[in-house]
This record gives structure tokens, sequence and C-alpha cells, in this order.
């Protein structure tokens, strides 16, 4: 059975689940307490590490809550840019650590579809973020009961070779879109239901997201938190940094 094909249920558990992301421009904090949702988000080129700890305290004052409250520790783990992913993963296993919290890794691309589906009400989504260096973060997802699902496999390539998974109609989202437009449109002519190349992954996206892995018992340990960057050398690529 392919991952699209499975079926999901989207019951809200009586969980205190914190989310962060720094692996893009946009740094983001959120909070899912008693089924309400609280978040920070800031477009941003650098600085991540400072202000998503500045976040992370006015989310939970907002939410009338603290660290000590919550169960389970949610993180953006790319891909996206060397220095962003790193400062996510590193933030997250530092509260995760402190605090003895299970933490639930989630792709920023899973993200970026699970926004299409929340703002679009998109049913097939076709992530493409900006990944610089002439690539994009490509990946396929399908709608299964309100979540974002992935269809193949996450990758780093030239917008040339991200092409339609099948011959249905795709909702075309991230900022590869815009970067890539001529090449990617082409590539998708006749198969775009919508684009929306603003679409950028945030903590809000990336907590519901988290619900479901905690709901499946899917959390891991802080030492087993690792970034995904898809791109070999990173450390070497200076426009990743």
């Amino acid at each position: 059975m392919r991952p699209c094909d499975s079926q999901m249920t989207t019951k809200t558990p009586s969980m205190t689940i914190l989310a962060l992301d720094t692996c893009t421009e946009m740094c983001s904090v959120a909070v899912l307490t008693n089924d309400t949702l609280f978040e920070k988000a800031q477009l941003t080129q650098r600085g991540h590490s400072d202000l998503v700890l500045g976040m992370l305290e006015e989310v939970l004052a907002e939410a009338n809550s603290q660290l000590a409250a919550v169960d389970y520790l949610a993180f953006g783990r790319g891909p996206g840019s060397f220095t962003g992913v790193r400062v996510g993963v590193g933030v997250a296993q530092g509260i995760a650590f402190a605090r003895q919290l299970p933490v639930i890794p989630v792709s920023t691309l899973a993200a970026v579809a699970q926004r299409a589906i929340n703002e679009h009400q998109a049913e097939q989504i076709a992530v493409a973020l900006d990944a610089r260096m002439g690539e994009v973060y490509a990946a396929h997802f399908r709608a299964e009961n309100g979540l974002a699902v992935l269809c193949d496999n996450e990758q780093v390539c030239a917008p040339e070779f991200f092409k339609p998974l099948d011959n249905s109609g795709w909702f075309a989202a991230g900022t590869g879109w815009s970067e890539h437009q001529a090449v990617l449109k082409t590539n998708f002519a006749g198969q775009l239901s919508g684009v929306d190349a603003s679409l950028l992954p945030t903590a809000a996206a990336m907590v519901r997201l988290a619900q479901y892995e905690q709901q499946q018992g899917r959390s891991i340990s802080p030492e087993q938190a690792v970034p995904v960057y898809l791109r070999d050398n990173v450390a070497k690529k200076k426009g990743e940094q």
C-alpha cells in the first residue's frame, strides 16, 4: 500500500504539543493545547535562533501555558537552508533534553502541503521550495482526511526534473513555483488546479501533522532528532548558508 492510500483519523488527544520551525525564511512557533492553536510567525533572513526563543515565550504566554505543561515537541526537520535546519534541530533538542520530552520531526515540504490543504482546500499538491543553486526541494502530496500524505520521495533536483506524479490535476505550492515558474509550469502544463508560490512551512501547519504522528505512536527521543538536508555536502554549499 502506498503511503497516500492510508486511512487517517484526526481525533484530538488531550495533549499539549509545541512546534517550532526555522528551516526557511519563515521563523515560527505554535502550541496546540486544549484543542486551541496559538502561533507566532515572522519572515526573516537571519537571527532565527534568537527570534525563535522569544516567540516560544510569547506563544506559551498567550496560551496561558508553560514548557512544563508540554507533552510533545515537534520541529521542522528540513529540508531548508543549512543554517536554518541546524538551528531548529538544535533548539528542539536542547528543549527536549532539558524537559525530557519526546520529539516529532516534521517535513517542511509536508508543512507546505498542509497549508495548501488548509488555505486552498487542495486535494493533490505538488510542493516545490526554492533550494537555491538552480534547484528545488520537491515532492507530491495528497490530502487524506484533511492531512498531507507523502506520495513519493522528497528530492532535491533541477526544476526540469520535477514533473507530475500522474495525469491528474495538481495544486502548485511553495517558493520554487516563483523562482522557477516558467520551467515548472511547462512541466505541469494543463494539470495545475491552482498556484500559491508564497507558501512557506509554518509551525502551525506542523503541529497538526505532529498531532497525527503522536496518535500513531511515532515520536522519538531527543538524541534521534536529526536534520534532513536532501542535498549532499551541504556544509560546502555557500548558497545554502
